[in-house]
């Protein structure tokens, strides 16, 4: 699939198993989200930057995790309130970013003309431009989607801390079991004040219904969630409970 030349996606500039998700890995996550401070809003939408690898190692599970990732904001639309931007990178350092959109349908769209191409990962630059956009306005949360990690952990690490200190949570999804991606993730996800889950083809039901629980936290904090959990699954009534 091409990318359609009109598209409201701008590129980004920077610096340069078969197993599914254990019932201990979901309870780390749910326990992680617990520690994530309330959604305060300023009387305007939540901010959600949702981020995606996109490098050929992800083509196999690419059209079903595009299906999950855009029915995540499916219940947001119910509530209004959730500005979304999508960021991703694949090819010879191509990274691009979206411009913030409000109606999942547009962000639906957005995703459909992203396909996956051969390259390393640019995390650092997808975590320069979530500082970046926190400077300009308050970035109420942070979805990002791999599978693996190919750059310094250090540089990863301190550009994470930034982000942690100006409050934006990191809720960091692996797929698989790549074990440098994992060290990665999990400590974007603790110096970020966010949370880290493995997932795979066994856990789409789970991972759609954890992304729509973020994403509902994201736009209207925990008023939204537990209305949300009444007509969701467990893992969503569990993630409400600790974040009482």
């Amino acid at each position: 699939m091409t990318e359609d030349k009109k598209s409201t996606i701008l590129p980004v500039s920077g610096a340069k198993g078969s197993v599914a998700s254990s019932n201990d890995d979901v309870q780390a996550f749910l326990a992680k989200v617990r520690s994530t401070p309330p959604v305060k809003h300023r009387g305007e939408a939540g901010r959600l930057i949702f981020a995606m690898d996109a490098t050929m190692s992800r083509q196999p599970a690419w059209d079903q995790a595009l299906n999950i990732q855009a029915e995540m904001f499916e219940e947001t639309s119910k509530i209004g309130g959730l500005d979304v931007q999508l960021i991703y990178f694949r090819g010879f350092r191509e990274c691009r970013a979206s411009k913030w959109v409000s109606d999942p349908r547009a962000l639906a769209e957005l995703m459909t003309r992203v396909d996956c191409r051969g390259g390393n990962t640019q995390i650092a630059k997808v975590l320069s431009h979530i500082k970046k956009e926190t400077e300009k306005q308050k970035v109420d949360a942070v979805v990002y989607v791999g599978d693996c990690m190919e750059e310094n952990v250090d540089l990863l690490c301190d550009r994470a801390g930034q982000i942690g200190l100006m409050g934006t949570p990191m809720f960091m999804f692996q797929e698989g079991h790549e074990p440098a991606a994992e060290t990665a993730f999990r400590e974007i996800a603790r110096l970020t004040r966010g949370a880290f889950l493995r997932f795979d083809s066994g856990s789409a039901r789970q991972l759609r219904e954890l992304l729509s629980a973020v994403a509902v936290y994201a736009a209207g904090g925990h008023a939204a969630l537990e209305s949300h959990s009444k007509t969701a699954g467990l893992e969503t009534r569990r993630l409400l409970e600790q974040l009482k």
